[in-house]
């Protein structure tokens, strides 16, 4: 997508893929030893016999039986992200076969709306919700997904096309560097908490949102949803609890 996102597919070899719940993620992982991208910058003790392991949501739809799909951001100084990024196709890498995690619609009424905040690859597990069910049914669905620029709105197109196809869905971009933009951006700037307190999904629904009525889900950075969580919190909603019940979806790593 640019030179520090990308879209992996991962294909089993000599095995089927388990089947998962849109939303749900994995661990991939490679060995010490596998190369890295020049322009990474390791760190100052290599392990090279150690495996690297990080967990990564699906961002492909459940119904995919060829492959697994990941929305993975380059961490220069990181140390899994420079290697999958050398990685060429046909290369192989481990993948954990069994998909886990609690950031599903499972535990959605099917008459609630359905609010997707993102930042950066946060989008992934949408992803997969949104290809999995068909998104042109009766309820919502909005999509806010915050990134440095416009470049890094992966799956920008996908979700443009969803919004001119189908009249319960609505996508909002916002980029927070504007700029650094080579063409002037038209689009909404800052940062998704900023979207919120703007009311922009009252505006697109033309209806209060609540608790009630609305299931917010919130993927990326630990700040953003800290503070969401606290802006929410002011309009009543409540993360979720398996006993408590609960309007707000995020998932702890």
């Amino acid at each position: 997508i640019s030179p520090s996102l990308m879209i992996l597919r991962v294909v089993p070899v000599g095995w089927e893929l388990s089947p998962f719940t849109p939303g749900q993620f994995t661990i991939l992982a490679l060995p010490g030893k596998a190369p890295c991208i020049p322009e990474a910058e390791p760190p100052e003790k290599d392990n090279p016999d150690a495996w690297i392991r990080r967990p990564y949501s699906a961002s492909s739809s459940a119904d995919q039986e060829q492959y697994i799909e990941f929305y993975i951001r380059l961490v220069y100084s990181g140390e899994l992200t420079p290697r999958l990024f050398a990685l060429k196709a046909g290369d192989k890498l481990y993948m954990f076969p069994k998909l886990r995690g609690m950031l599903t619609l499972d535990t959605v009424d099917d008459d609630k709306n359905i609010l997707f905040i993102a930042t950066g690859t946060g989008l992934a597990p949408y992803m997969s919700m949104i290809r999995s069910d068909a998104p042109c049914n009766k309820r919502k669905i909005a999509v806010i997904h915050g990134a440095l620029n416009s470049g890094d709105l992966g799956f920008r197109a996908e979700l443009e096309h969803l919004e001119r196809l189908c009249e319960n869905f609505s996508y909002v971009p916002v980029i927070s560097h504007q700029d650094r933009e080579k063409i002037p951006w038209n689009g909404r700037t800052g940062f998704v908490q900023d979207i919120w307190n703007e009311g922009i999904v009252d505006d697109l629904w033309h209806s209060e949102i609540t608790p009630v009525n609305t299931a917010v889900f919130l993927c990326g950075h630990p700040k953003m949803i800290t503070q969401m969580v606290e802006l929410l919190g002011e309009s009543s909603f409540k993360p979720y609890d398996r006993k408590k019940g609960g309007s707000i979806f995020y998932e702890d790593w």
